[in-house]
């Protein structure tokens, strides 16, 4: 009885081990899967990233190895090995095809429609033998374009035979062929090197004559190759889907996240002091950094060292294949005097303009970076108006005893800004602004501290950018964008002191990065009115996470420049530390442009003065926290012609947001014209004076939300059509719940939600 017992527990034991035992997933075929052992060169196989998106009870066993057909595979032993270690409900991965082609090579050439097949069914054959799950892929890519720029295919035979295998055998097949032909096609002759690996001298140790591959991957190649795979095994329905890494995002998985492109740099390097510079904080070095600069471009690239000292300098403007490298204790100083910085054409809130050249400056350049652990001060104070409200008493004294222009309640910093400052169209090339004209107020024209202009390839990375003149950091119609661990800082009373506004721009990430600016701290914007339309170019594929900002405008912002639209935003695990408001959507009547598709999670907010979630489509130009004496009126909304500036938003997802005192928790307001659509709000605590406030809203809904509010009533709603409230919290318990007016309010419901002790109100009809 006693060797009974022992022999059940033995039994359950090994029952419980394969069932918390990890799902394995085998992996054959060539190089374009497989592992390499070298983290110092640059291949990479799509097989070695494919773990990233799946999750940890998935075991991924890469037997793939560089050179392989099928036929060598088999005859190496290598196929038997992988049998050897199947189990019941594994699964087996399979890509051949680049060396069964080589016919000149008998070890292993095998003919597609005999050889290749006969292989291909025996390794499903004996997969199923085992009880696993085999899935045929059919063979990745080579980059190939003719002279006229078109893409050529290179694999004959081989795919159609694995599809018809495919078929036949009834295994799930995921057709890399096609799926990698429409992304490299897609990215062009130039942009898809990116993808395999294209270095010239001095990029690598390992590739000292450098290398043009258009076969094997770099690793931004085999992550977009990898996502391709678990996009075909989620299209497939395959149970393995179940496995697919999440998101912070509920409604995305992992592989359906954007994947940002990052520039590589040669290794060699150019001192600035090789080209006269002095960190006396008196000679003005740029010259000698431009020298350096160009030196590096034409060279093939590389790095750019500003060595720790003070660094006096005029504008510095990039080239292709630069990294500007700030060592630990440099600082960059921008000059105070205007007349170093040329009045050039360029933008100012999305309409073309003219204004002084930035002191950063980039137009039509690629892979340009700043690194390093130094500090970048534009000289802003000298360019900006100052409102006396956001000074303090001596501050201010100081301020107007310092000279400029003091008109009502602004201190102007000369009367040629005051000048500028009255004429409403200043500024603007469309209102007739010439370089004369602007010559006239130029003092007025300050500039971004960094401006960047159809540019691909961007990194700021690790350093201290402050004291902007006006935006610090204004990519426009650039790709491939990458912000990690900066630290961005304005004074607090810097009038349009936007931390970084992302314009027109596609791919960008924004990870790591602290925000203490004037204005808006993270904002995306895609133009103005009907230039931006005209543009007609979205910002879009942008990821913001782990990230703080402290004083801003909004933390996270979209528009009011917003013509041209902005879509695919993803904003996770991010603070917002006494900011106005928090999560800023805004727009107004004549932007037009369409937002859409938003995924907000994991948000953690104190202190906001006003909204903590806001949605306004009737922005007002002014600052989002009221003044002393100041009312907050109600607006009288009367519905207007809908055309071509007529703006929307829709399909915005915000889960998990914690927010400790705000004004107003949550503030939807559309035109009568133009509702707000699809808003979705989970999983949230929010503490305020006020709870929900939702006018002009259509398919709005809040599920487990809890509005810890002040003010009754806790939810108001006013022309609003579909607006659900799902087992919400709320206080106080004992007053008013929800309150429903306007005639064009109906099917508001309160689901799962205790109103025993809570008053519903409707007003009108």
């Amino acid at each position: 009885m006693r060797k009974l017992l022992i022999l059940i527990l033995l039994l359950a034991t090994l029952a419980f081990q394969l069932k918390e035992s990890p799902t394995q997933v085998f992996l054959i075929g060539d190089s374009t899967v497989s592992n390499k052992p070298n983290p110092a060169d640059p291949e990479r196989g799509w097989g070695q990233v494919l773990p990233e998106f799946l999750d940890e009870k998935v075991s991924v066993q890469n037997h793939a190895v560089n050179g392989r057909s099928t036929k060598s595979f088999i005859n190496e032993g290598r196929w038997r090995k992988v049998v050897e270690g199947l189990r019941k409900g594994d699964w087996v991965l399979i890509q051949f095809g680049h060396n069964d082609e080589k016919s000149q090579d008998t070890s292993r050439y095998a003919a597609p429609q005999s050889t290749y097949r006969d292989n291909l069914k025996r390794f499903i054959k004996e997969a199923r033998a085992k009880g696993a799950n085999p899935v045929l892929i059919t063979p990745v890519m080579r980059r190939k374009f003719n002279e006229k720029g078109q893409f050529e295919d290179t694999h004959g035979d081989y795919p159609a035979a694995v599809k018809a295998v495919a078929a036949e055998q009834k295994v799930p097949l995921i057709d890399l062929h096609a799926k990698s032909r429409q992304v490299i096609e897609k990215m062009g002759v130039e942009e898809s090197k990116k993808l395999f690996l294209w270095y010239t001298k001095g990029y690598y140790a390992t590739r000292r004559e450098g290398v043009k591959d258009d076969t094997h991957f770099s690793e931004y190649g085999a992550r977009t190759m990898a996502a391709l795979i678990a996009g075909g095994i989620q299209e497939e329905k395959l149970d393995l889907a179940s496995h697919l890494k999440k998101s912070p995002f509920a409604e995305k998985l992992a592989y359906e996240l954007p994947i940002i492109y990052q520039p590589i740099f040669r290794k060699d390097t150019f001192n600035i002091i090789t080209y006269g510079a002095k960190a006396d904080g008196q000679t003005l070095n740029s010259e000698a950094i431009n020298r350096a600069i160009k030196a590096c471009s034409e060279a093939g690239g590389g790095t750019v060292v500003i060595p720790s000292g003070l660094w006096l300098t005029g504008p510095v403007i990039f080239q292709s294949d630069v990294n500007l490298h700030l060592d630990r204790g440099a600082v960059l100083q921008f000059s105070e005097n205007k007349d170093h910085y040329p009045l050039i054409k360029t933008t100012w809130e999305g309409l073309d303009a003219i204004r002084c050249q930035a002191p950063l400056y980039g137009r039509d350049v690629h892979d340009i970076a700043i690194t390093g652990e130094g500090y970048i001060d534009g000289a802003g104070d000298v360019w900006r108006a100052v409102k006396k409200s956001k000074q303090t008493a001596p501050a201010w004294d100081k301020r107007v005893a310092s000279g400029g222009v003091v008109d009502g309640d602004i201190w102007y910093p000369s009367e040629q800004f005051l000048k500028g400052a009255k004429s409403k169209v200043a500024v603007s090339i469309a209102n007739g602004f010439d370089m004369k004209k602007s010559a006239e107020i130029r003092d007025f024209l300050r500039p971004n501290l960094l401006s960047l202009t159809n540019c691909q390839n961007i990194l700021l990375e690790g350093v201290t950018i402050q004291n902007s003149p006006a935006w610090c950091l204004h990519p426009l119609l650039c790709q491939d964008i990458s912000l990690i661990n900066l630290k961005v800082r304005n004074p607090w009373y810097a009038q349009n002191g936007d931390g970084i506004d992302l314009e027109s721009c596609k791919n960008a990430l924004i990870d790591g990065c602290t925000f203490d600016v004037g204005d808006d701290g993270i904002c995306i914007k895609s133009g103005r009115d009907a230039e931006g339309r005209k543009r007609g170019v979205p910002t879009e594929n942008v990821i913001v996470k782990n990230s703080t900002v402290f004083h801003a405008h909004g933390g996270f912002v979209v528009g009011s420049e917003m013509s041209g639209g902005a879509r695919n935003l993803y904003v996770s695990n991010c603070n917002f530390l006494g900011t106005d408001v928090g999560l800023r959507f805004k727009t107004a009547r004549g932007r037009g442009g369409i937002v859409e598709d938003v995924y907000v999670a994991g948000i953690q907010m104190t202190n906001i003065p006003g909204e903590a979630i806001l949605f306004d489509m009737y922005y007002l130009a002014k600052d989002p926290v009221l003044l002393t004496g100041e009312k907050a009126d109600p607006l009288a909304i009367q519905p207007e012609p809908l055309n071509e500036g007529t703006p929307q938003f829709r399909r915005f997802y915000v889960r998990d947001v914690v927010c400790k005192g705000a004004e107003t928790g949550i503030l939807i307001r559309g035109l009568p014209e133009m509702n707000i659509q699809d808003i979705y709000i989970e999983n949230s605590v929010i503490e305020s004076n006020r709870g929900l406030v939702c006018i002009e809203g259509q398919r709005i809904t809040l599920k487990n939300v809890q509005l810890l509010t002040k003010q009754t009533p806790v939810l108001y709603v006013q022309n609003s059509q579909h607006i659900t409230f799902d087992k919400m919290g709320y206080k106080p318990s004992s007053d008013l719940l929800l309150k429903v007016s306007g005639e064009r309010s109906k099917d508001v419901e309160l689901l799962h939600t205790d109103i025993s002790k809570a008053k519903k109100v409707r007003e009108g009809k």
